[in-house]
């Protein structure tokens, strides 16, 4: 059975290859079992397939879950995660995407500068008493690192549907709420906004929650990779939480 896997982040770059066929032996593969074939297969990139989650038409999927050669198939490395040296042309081509939004327009992908003021005024409504918008930006020094820019990739489409998830996510838990979620890929310089977080709501406990929740959610399970430029080097930045599971709630 023939899978066409797609790639990412630092195994993109330990593979050469952001599109991967891969011939599988056997009837009925899971998840778990093509990541350890591909271990087996690829073993310089064998530490960063283990922990690796795989994507089945978008979405995450557990270790038992079939797969069949029509299924779009993604290795998810832990967002912002990875490592190498710099990204390939074809990764960087994939990246190079002018503007994506969810067809309720709250929740973008980009290679243009975000507005604070246009993704906050997509929360804005009469019945909502409180509003608070959360604003990342490149951070130059971090100890006696310099960094002079970030990178950022992204699996788009599936990016797109986690984020809205999220949305869904902060409704079910603070009814009312919205939120609204921009966020750059490409290349972003120090000082420049990498993403915008607006959510509003009746009142202003629930804003800060969300906030919180939005941020810390994207972080883990939104399919987005940030490599740091120094000027002697570069690094994808992995998760900082200890084992990552973005199917965790």
């Amino acid at each position: 059975m023939k899978l066409t896997i797609q790639l990412f982040a630092g195994i993109a770059e330990r593979l050469n290859t952001s599109l991967l066929e891969f011939e599988y032996i056997g009837d009925l593969p899971t998840a778990a079992d093509v990541k350890e074939k591909l271990s087996l297969a690829y073993p310089e990139a064998a530490s960063q397939i283990k922990t690796s989650f795989l994507a089945v038409n978008q979405q995450y999927a557990s270790a038992d879950t079939i797969l069949s050669s029509e299924d779009e198939l993604a290795l998810i490395p832990p967002v912002s995660g990875g490592d190498g040296t710099d990204i390939s042309d074809d990764a960087q081509h994939r990246s190079t995407v002018a503007e994506h939004r969810t067809e309720d327009g709250l929740f973008l992908i980009t290679e243009s500068t975000l507005s604070v003021e246009a993704t906050t005024a997509l929360v804005i409504t009469p019945n909502h008493g409180a509003a608070l918008t959360f604003v990342g930006t490149t951070r130059e020094m971090t100890g006696e690192q310099r960094t002079v820019h970030l990178e950022y990739e992204a699996y788009v489409p599936m990016a797109l549907s986690q984020m809205a998830a999220i949305g869904v996510e902060i409704s079910d838990r603070w009814p009312g709420v919205l939120c609204a979620i921009s966020h750059r890929i490409g290349k972003v310089d120090v000082a420049e906004i990498s993403v915008v977080i607006a959510v509003s709501s009746p009142h202003r406990n629930d804003c800060y929650d969300a906030s919180r929740y939005a941020i810390e959610r994207l972080k883990q399970t939104v399919p987005i990779w940030k490599k740091e430029i120094w000027e002697d080097g570069s690094e994808w930045k992995g998760h900082q939480l200890g084992p990552w599971n973005p199917m965790e709630n």
